[in-house]
C-alpha cells in the first residue's frame, strides 16, 4: 500500500509513521524555529558509517513531526539495526509521548530495528552559575544533583516519567558522558542581551583573559576550509590537543565531510575560528548554528603560548557572532556533573562556568528494545568493547 493510501485509511486513527524524502524532511526542519544540528539532513551525510533514514509523523495527511534516524547494524547480524535518533525526533514532547513513539516502534521493528535509541531535546533541571560556583566551593557537594536545581522543567519531568512507564531504558552514565550525546551541558542564554551584558555576566578571570588576548595582539579570523589548508592546520592542532589531554581524535576526513555537507545545506551553518599570535596558530574552534541555537562543537589549543589566551579569544569571537546572528542560546556542550575539587573533570565545568550562563541537565538517551534477545547480545558486545 502506498503512503498516501495508508494515510487515507488511518485518517482519524491517530498518528502514523512513514519514510519521507530528504526534500520533505529538509522543508520540515527549515520551518522549525530551531532543531539540533544532529537532526539536520546534513548530519545523516556526515555519519557515513551509519545508514540514514528520514521519517515523518502524519496526522491524516498532514506532516506533524519528523526525525533523522541513523541505523547501526549488529555485528554478524547485519539484517538488524540499532535505530538512533540523536537529540530527536522533532515532535511535540509536551503531549502524550506514547502517541508519538508507539507508531515509531511499529515502523522501525517492521523495518529490521532490534532497538530504538533516542535523546529527547528537553531539559529536566537547570543550575545557575552562582549555584555551580557555590557547589564547587562546598566540600559536601560532590555533584550537581546534590543541589536543588534553579528550575525543574515540567516538560522534561513529564517526558522521563512517561518513557520509564512505557518500558524505555535510560542510558546516560553517572559521569554524564557515554557513547552518545552528553546529558549535562553548559549554556549561555543570549536573548535580549548585548555584548556588554554578556561580558558583565562573565567572571573576572574570563574578562581578564579576553582583554589579555587583545593586548597580546591575538587575532581571530574565520578560516577558509575550501582550500583545505586552514582545516589541516586546525586538525594538526586538534591532534596535538588530543595527545596532551588524552582523548582519541577524529580523522581529518571526518571534519572535511562535516564542513562540506553542513556548508552545502546552509552557508552559515558551520565556521572554523582560528586564533593566531604573531602569525602562529595558538587556538582553533568550530561553531555550528541552526536557527537561534549556536554550538561550540570542537576546540584545540597549543601547549605553548597558553598565556596569550587564544582559546578565550576564539570563544569571545564565536559568542559575538552568535549575538550578531540573533541567536537565543550559545551552547558550550557537554560537562560532567562533578563538583568534586579532586575530580580531574571538574576543570571542564570550572572553565565553562566562567562565561556565566547555566548548567543544564537534559532527559538523556533512552533505549526501547524491540527484539530483546538481539538487544542483549548487542549490549554485551558494546560492554566488551567499552562502547
Amino acid at each position: 500500500m502506498s503512503r498516501t493510501a495508508h494515510q487515507r485509511e488511518v485518517a482519524g486513527a491517530g498518528l502514523s509513521v512513514w519514510a519521507i524524502t530528504a526534500a520533505e524532511y529538509a522543508a520540515f526542519v527549515r520551518a522549525q524555529p530551531s532543531v539540533s544540528f544532529l537532526q539536520t539532513p546534513a548530519w545523516g551525510r556526515v555519519k557515513t558509517e551509519w545508514r540514514s533514514e528520514y521519517l515523518g509523523w502524519f496526522d491524516g495527511g498532514q506532516l506533524a513531526g519528523a526525525g533523522l534516524v541513523l541505523h547501526r547494524p549488529v555485528p554478524r547480524l547485519d539484517r538488524y539495526t540499532l535505530a538512533y535518533l540523536p537529540q530527536g525526533p522533532v515532535i511535540d514532547w509536551s503531549g502524550e509521548i506514547e502517541a508519538w513513539l508507539d507508531p515509531l516502534a511499529v515502523y522501525l521493528k517492521a523495518h529490521g530495528a532490534f532497538a530504538i535509541r533516542l535523546g529527547p531535546p528537553v531539559r529536566t533541571a537547570v543550575w545557575s552559575a552562582a549555584q555551580v560556583k557555590e557547589g564547587i566551593a562546598d566540600p559536601r557537594r560532590k555533584r550537581l544533583t546534590d543541589m536543588a536545581s534553579l528550575t525543574d522543567d515540567p516538560v522534561g519531568v513529564h517526558v522521563t516519567t512517561q518513557l520509564r512507564h512505557a518500558g524505555w531504558l535510560p542510558q546516560s552514565p553517572e559521569d554524564g558522558f557515554g557513547a552518545g550525546q552528553p546529558q549535562f551541558t553548559y549554556e549561555m542564554p543570549l536573548a535580549g542581551r548585548s555584548e556588554d551584558d554578556v561580558l558583565r555576566g562573565m567572571n573576572q578571570q574570563w574578562r581578564r583573559n579576553i582583554k589579555k588576548a587583545a593586548k597580546e595582539g591575538v587575532e581571530v579570523t574565520v578560516g577558509d576550509v575550501t582550500a583545505g589548508e586552514d582545516l589541516k592546520a586546525f586538525h594538526d592542532l586538534y591532534v596535538h590537543t588530543a595527545e596532551r589531554d588524552r582523548f582519541t581524535p577524529r580523522p581529518l576526513h571526518y571534519f572535511a565531510t562535516m564542513f562540506a555537507e553542513m556548508s552545502a545545506e546552509a552557508p552559515e551553518r558551520i565556521k572554523l575560528y582560528q586564533a593566531r599570535h604573531q602569525g602562529e596558530l595558538v587556538a582553533a574552534t568550530i561553531l555550528v548554528r541552526v536557527g537561534g541555537h549556536a554550538w561550540y562543537l570542537y576546540g584545540a589549543s597549543s601547549t605553548a603560548k597558553r598565556e596569550v589566551r587564544g582559546s578565550n579569544a576564539c570563544q569571545w569571537a564565536m559568542i559575538r557572532d552568535a549575538l550578531a546572528a540573533g541567536c537565543d542560546l550559545y551552547d558550550l556542550r557537554g560537562i560532567t556533573p562533578t563538583l568534586d575539587a579532586d575530580d580531574p573533570h571538574v576543570g571542564l565545568i570550572q572553565f565553562k562556568v566562567g562565561t556565566g550562563g547555566q548548567a543544564v541537565r537534559y532527559a538523556g538517551e533512552w533505549d526501547l528494545p524491540l527484539r530483546p534477545m538481539v538487544y542483549r547480545a548487542f549490549d554485551l558486545y558494546m560492554r566488551r568493547r567499552g562502547r
